[in-house]
């Protein structure tokens, strides 16, 4: 069988990172056609389509392995030339890492990883977002080289480690909480009092409905899909919502927000999974990782 071809298969990814052929031609210095070709090629070589020409373009089930490949090949690639050209000539460029959090993460503990990063390590970050329930879709497929997820069973050709749990308070203003739960959160109370969810992905809001009623129940819904906007929509008494303990306690402290579920916290525990890659870079920044979540999270 002939083997893979590390220039398509680097322009295979160029072309799922950017989301377009014209986008990869660019980033390469090459034509769309080149990119064409050299795809188009590759796809011979497997025998299968490799990338589903749609607007963004995405890797197929057969991309997804050859995608995860290119990635680790590029990493590789950029560590040893670092090396091999050591510091006297300036290394090599900086080594670019994708990686995908959740939002509620993003925006309390995980920026404080990236501080914590070893001296001299010369990062450049693609930080995606996403549900925590659904990150590790994107580890999967290749997309990214690591990812804060839900999900503790590894993905293939990835190792797995615990970070903590994130716990979430019910929150909401002072009025909607007298006007909707003056007699708790009954099956009643929370089947009509509006609730504010992320995105269509969130579910966590219907997931504590049901563990404290045991039934499933179709409030209404506000989606706002912005952290500071979630926790605003709910200070403005729009609606009751689950929000992460970090940003909770100073609503809590102020007043502008009461716990409509005193000691039903609801813990998240989430995970670091990243290739299985001997790699400083990755090393790096999952060290830094660790201990900044072992100190934020549960």
């Amino acid at each position: 069988m002939e083997g893979l071809d590390f220039v398509q298969l680097r322009t295979l990814a160029a072309v799922v990172s950017e989301g377009s052929f014209e986008a990869a031609a660019r980033l390469l210095h090459v034509t769309p056609s080149a990119v064409s070709q050299r795809v188009k090629a590759l796809e011979e070589t497997v025998g299968q389509v490799l990338v589903r020409r749609a607007r963004p373009c995405v890797a197929t089930e057969a991309g997804a392995p050859l995608l995860r490949l290119a990635g680790q090949l590029v990493l590789l690639e950029r560590e040893a030339l670092t090396d091999a050209r050591g510091p006297l000539t300036g290394g090599g460029a900086r080594t670019r890492l994708a990686v995908v959090v959740n939002a509620d993460s993003l925006a309390t503990w995980f920026p404080a990883a990236l501080a914590r990063l070893p001296e001299g390590l010369e990062l450049s970050l693609d930080l995606r977002q996403e549900d925590q329930d659904h990150t590790a879709e994107l580890l999967r497929d290749g997309v990214v080289t690591a990812a804060v997820t839900a999900q503790r069973e590894p993905v293939q050709g990835c190792r797995v480690r615990r970070l903590g749990a994130m716990r979430y308070r019910a929150l909401a203003a002072p009025a909607l909480a007298a006007a909707h739960f003056a007699d708790g959160l009954t099956a009643a109370a929370l089947a009509g009092a509006p609730t504010v969810v992320f995105d269509r992905r969130d579910r966590l809001q219907h997931r504590f409905i049901r563990t404290l009623t045991g039934r499933t129940l179709d409030p209404p819904v506000h989606y706002v899909p912005s952290v500071p906007a979630f926790s605003e929509t709910i200070r403005h008494g729009l609606g009751w919502g689950l929000v992460p303990e970090q940003i909770a306690e100073d609503d809590l402290a102020s007043g502008a927000c009461v716990d409509i579920a005193p000691g039903r916290q609801v813990d998240v525990p989430l995970y670091w999974q990243h290739w299985r890659l001997e790699s400083a870079a990755l090393n790096g920044l999952t060290t830094a990782v660790r201990a900044v979540a072992a100190e934020a999270l549960r």
